[in-house]
């Protein structure tokens, strides 16, 4: 079985530290793009055999910045093309709180969609305007609200820190708000400043002013400690969830599984293939007509960047890296490959390997990207 993501390259507005693969819905050819994206998933899904789908997710840019009549008809050609049967795990769609209409909720609903992934960031309303959001934390409120009327009982919400301007305060009192309304999911990550965004080119300007590291560490550990002390498990890094809330289909990348990837920008794995689809809209477009097809990229997985990708991904998990499944996949032992790289790191305290598996502990995940780095080109 296989998941499938589906990108939703529009916005309202673009945030000042977004490099996902967004453009100003104004003047785009939101309908022709949906068109184009229809003949992608029929001819994926030939070409692959038609594999039977566990998970569906609908991200972006902001899938809800689609009309209702939009949305309808992206959700019609999902259930026509994709066909998910009664063995989907989860069918989820991001959404923005000021755009998700009591309509579009129920379009949502009527087709199947079972999870929705609220980008918050902080309910902090000082803080949203400097990092270029438009909503208010009283928006949040109301379509949480909404949501709940409308049946939803799988709600992920996402935050983000060490933002410029936010105090230890500021993210303390937005956990607090967060966790307050009950949602089933939390996403909650670090402010990474990307090319190609506002903030970028304002820290190079030396205009960004953002906490120092002791401090951004800091905020982390607040973020485990209080959803520890709400009952929310961290199964991962930068998410927490009530039980049996995990997000199923962002396991299908931290298990190293493989993926459908749809729509403009979108990276996917399938059959053992790496591919990245084109970007620029009016470029996706083309590709479709010309081939059937909008890959940019194309890249056969060695089975060494397989285990590379495999310990990388898998040490995200709070479970970390299951040995029996690991030689399973690949015959090999993860003692046997990385023999100095697992002593390494466990005389230094960051990861515990024990007959079972491989996790990191926690001064293991405030170091995380130096744990990962640690098994690249050691085969």
């Amino acid at each position: 079985m296989k998941a499938a993501y589906i990108h939703i390259p529009f916005c309202e507005h673009i945030c000042h530290y977004c490099d996902f693969n967004k453009f100003f819905i104004q003047s785009q050819p939101v309908d022709e793009y949906l068109r184009s994206l229809e003949k992608e998933m029929a001819n994926s899904m030939e070409a692959a055999g038609h594999p039977e789908l566990k998970t569906i997710f609908i991200g972006g840019g902001t899938p809800t910045s689609l009309s209702a009549a939009q949305l309808e008809r992206l959700l019609d050609s999902i259930h026509r093309i994709l066909k998910p049967s009664e063995s989907l795990a989860e069918f989820a769609v991001e959404a923005n709180p000021d755009d998700l209409s009591a309509e579009k909720l129920d379009v949502l609903k009527a087709a199947g969609v079972d999870r929705l992934s609220f980008g918050v960031q902080t309910f902090e309303d000082e803080l949203l305007k400097k990092i270029g959001r438009v909503h208010e934390q009283k928006d949040v409120l109301v379509s949480f609200e909404r949501a709940r009327k409308a049946g939803f009982d799988n709600i992920s919400l996402d935050l983000m820190f060490g933002l410029p301007g936010q105090t230890i305060g500021h993210l303390a009192s937005s956990l607090d708000t967060a966790l307050a309304l009950g949602a089933e999911h939390y996403s909650v990550y670090s402010l990474i400043v990307e090319p190609k965004t506002v903030f970028y080119n304002l820290m190079k300007k030396g205009r960004l002013h953002l906490p120092p590291q002791d401090q951004e560490a800091e905020m982390y550990e607040l973020v485990m400690r209080k959803m520890e002390e709400a009952g929310i498990g961290q199964y991962e890094i930068s998410n927490y969830a009530k039980k049996g809330y995990e997000s199923k289909h962002n396991l299908t990348y931290w298990n190293n599984e493989e993926y459908f990837g749809f729509g403009a920008g979108a990276h996917g794995y399938i059959n053992g293939k790496r591919t990245v689809n084109a970007g620029p809209v009016k470029h996706y477009i083309d590709l479709i007509e010309q081939s059937g097809f909008p890959y940019k990229e194309k890249h056969m997985v060695t089975k060494n960047e397989q285990i590379e990708e495999e310990m990388f991904l898998g040490l995200r998990k709070t479970a970390g890296i299951d040995k029996e499944c690991f030689f399973e996949k690949y015959g090999r032992s993860v003692d046997d490959l990385f023999p100095k790289v697992l002593h390494s790191l466990e005389e230094t305290g960051l990861i515990v390997n024990t007959n079972k598996n491989v996790f990191l502990t926690h001064n293991g995940k405030l170091l995380g990207n130096e744990v990962f780095q640690a098994f690249l080109g050691e085969l």
